[in-house]
């Protein structure tokens, strides 16, 4: 107990000094206070499909190794620790989670399987190192050079720096988004806050492509927060996007899901403003969908007088809602046939039936849209999933 305390010593010091790329160096020196061989940091890419050793770990300590069919890849996909027995010792992977955020695995090289003891101080050490990475990436660009496998287009860096972290879990509830292509989106974004008993969650899709569109979703982005936190309701909200969108951009739109869940009664609140509406799936089947659109998307609200609906929806214990943008249903393959809603349905519901996490699904969906397009999207993909349990 008195090592592993003083590895936690030494860890502890990065938060007050240090960067990102000085972590390798001081678990590799705390690694035998812990019983281990090493310890090493593996980061999910931006398309989760490796996990890449933390820039500054040393280069013969560690190789890549994909999320796919690798005992590494399902700590990360199943946040669940896994052991691989080598006869001479053996590889001890525990998930990296930054609250629900998977960010990668810590992978611990020992001569035997550890104890239950010692499992649960290393379980402490990784939570310990996912706090570290969260804090200290920041104040320089090792994650993000750990993380990035393609040169990132300016308006996939715009956007990504104004995105918060793709997973949230509270009381229950969990919200989980994805974005593709990853190095290139520009035009779609999510965001969600939880304040009090309301979890607040948008979806926006905007029109155009590169720096033009990243510029106009940052602009969306921030007005949303700003009327959230000025503590707008949802249809003031609305208009007060489409005011200064209006006001800037004349002429150009953007299309939204704007919802509020309140977390402990399950009651749902939401707008679609020129957006499709949100898959809704209950008890392994796929419910109707609420009424769509509500408004005019954001932007060209002066063109009808009404003011925007709120469409109210109760929810029970386990409901899903999958929110998207429409690259992930007019995704086409080499035929031409679209990916669809139905499809999308039907992988959802399979997903969920297998058990699946939220996260891992989200994952999942991704890469089979990207496969459906043969490797190549033509317009943005992003979906967001909202599951909702009674706290």
């Amino acid at each position: 107990m008195l090592a592993s305390m003083e590895a936690v010593r030494r860890l502890m010091d990065l938060r007050h000094r240090g960067r990102a790329e000085d972590l390798p160096e001081v678990l590799a020196a705390a690694a035998p206070l812990l019983d281990a061989e090493a310890a090493i940091v593996l980061l999910v890419d931006y398309g989760q499909l490796a996990l890449h050793p933390l820039r500054g770990t040393r280069v013969d300590t560690a190789t890549v190794l994909a999320v796919e069919d690798t005992l590494a890849g399902r700590a990360f996909t199943t946040a669940q620790q896994q052991w691989l027995d080598e006869g001479d010792g053996g590889a001890l992977w525990l998930p990296l989670l930054h609250g629900a955020e998977r960010l990668g695995v810590l992978e611990f090289r020992v001569k035997a399987y550890p104890p239950a003891a010692t499992r649960h101080d290393l379980e402490v050490i990784a939570a310990l190192v996912a706090e570290l990475i969260a804090s200290r990436r920041f104040y320089g660009d090792a994650v993000e050079h750990t993380r990035r496998r393609l040169p990132m287009q300016l308006a996939a860096e715009i956007i990504w720096n104004q995105l918060p972290p793709l997973t949230f879990a509270v009381d229950g509830t969990i919200v989980t988004a994805v974005l593709e292509p990853c190095y290139e989106v520009g035009g779609d974004a999510f965001d969600y806050a939880a304040n009090g008993d309301v979890l607040h969650v948008a979806l926006f899709d905007t029109v155009g492509h590169g720096i033009s569109a990243s510029a106009l979703t940052t602009l969306t982005l921030n007005t949303y927060r700003n009327a959230r936190r000025s503590g707008l309701s949802l249809a003031d909200t609305c208009r007060s996007i489409d005011k200064w969108i209006r006001s800037q951009y004349p002429g150009l739109f953007v299309t939204a899901l704007l919802a509020e869940l309140d977390m402990p009664t399950g009651t749902y609140r939401r707008i679609s403003a020129g957006h499709p509406a949100e898959l809704f799936l209950r008890d392994g089947r796929a419910l109707p969908q609420l009424p769509t659109p509500n408004t005019l998307p954001l932007g060209l609200g002066h063109m009808i007088a009404r003011p925007p609906r709120v469409i109210e929806q109760q929810l029970e214990p386990g409901d899903t809602l999958v929110l998207y943008t429409d690259g992930v249903t007019e995704a086409r393959d080499a035929s031409g046939a679209l990916f669809g809603v139905e499809r999308l349905s039907d992988f959802l519901l399979n997903a969920l039936d297998e058990g699946i996490p939220a996260p891992e699904t989200m994952r999942r969906l991704i890469q089979a849209i990207v496969s459906y397009e043969d490797g190549e999207l033509r317009d943005d993909a992003t979906a967001a999933m909202l599951q909702w349990r009674r706290h």
